[in-house]
């Protein structure tokens, strides 16, 4: 054979065994493409398994829950703390019933979302202040459940500037519910436009919501044509466990462990 013939023969055999890498090549990269939406089509599903069914994500974006959720925080808030109705899913659909699927009761002291159609069906976040059958009053800034003046401990003064931009003074207080939960509340004063009230006595099957932050909340307290009233329990979403991690504004100047920026005293505190 001669050099020649050889050479033809070793540039046809190289050109016949390009080929078949060429579509390899196109196949391997199929198949990722393939594993890649895979992937992210079970990425969504167990995201919305997961929010549907165990914990749902939220953020704070006001300051009535002070100091107990920061505005920027973000939270993991249980379904199945109540069970399941129509204000546990997403978008709030029609041909799920407002009646819970494996129902609990919310207890004295909880931090729960939940959900008001009459309200433009935004999410609000309170505490669980009263229960069926209450009577609730507040008299002087101090808070009055079935006739006994709920006990607060002094904690400090504190003074920061709001997510508003607006320089707040007032008082911290540790408050003990009946049951012994313990909280904070922030006072600015104790002749606010809530903090004289008439009594309130909650009807079965509802819910008397107050915020921490005392004199900058729209609560079950508040007056005038559209008030948040008493909440049903169907209007529930789930109770406040966790918050995950936060944008908290670390200019606020407030007792928050920052570091260059990052509230890293907001991630992964339990809710009380």
């Amino acid at each position: 054979m001669t050099d020649k013939a050889a050479e033809k023969i070793t540039s046809k055999t190289k050109a016949e065994m390009a080929k078949p890498s060429v579509s390899k090549s196109k196949k391997s990269t199929k198949q990722e493409a393939l594993t890649l939406l895979k992937d992210l089509v079970a990425i969504v599903v167990f995201y919305f398994v997961f929010t549907t069914f165990a914990w749902g994500a939220f953020h704070i974006p006001s300051g009535s829950m002070e100091p107990t959720l920061e505005v920027g925080d973000r939270i993991f808030v249980s379904k199945l703390a109540y069970g399941y109705g129509r204000y546990s899913f997403p978008l709030d659909p029609k041909f799920v019933s407002e009646n819970h699927m494996l129902e609990d009761a919310p207890e004295r002291g909880d931090v729960v979302v939940f959900t008001l159609p009459y309200k433009d069906d935004t999410d609000f976040i309170k505490r669980v202040v009263g229960l069926p059958g209450d009577r609730i009053q507040m008299h002087d800034g101090r808070l009055y459940i079935n006739g006994t003046i709920i006990p607060r401990k002094f904690i400090r003064d504190v003074n920061y500037t709001s997510y508003r931009g607006g320089d707040i003074h007032g008082k911290e207080y540790e408050e003990t519910l009946p049951g012994g939960v313990k909280h904070l509340i922030y006072e600015r004063t104790d002749k606010g436009e809530y903090d004289n009230t008439r009594a309130f006595v909650v009807p079965a099957d509802h819910y008397f919501m107050m915020g921490d932050n005392r004199d900058a909340s729209l609560d079950s307290r508040a007056r005038g044509s559209n008030p948040m009233s008493y909440v049903h329990k169907k209007y529930l979403v789930g109770r406040a466990d966790v918050t995950t991690f936060s944008l908290y504004d670390c200019d606020q100047g407030k007792e928050v462990g920052c570091f260059i920026g990052i509230p890293y005293g907001r991630f992964f505190n339990g809710i009380d």
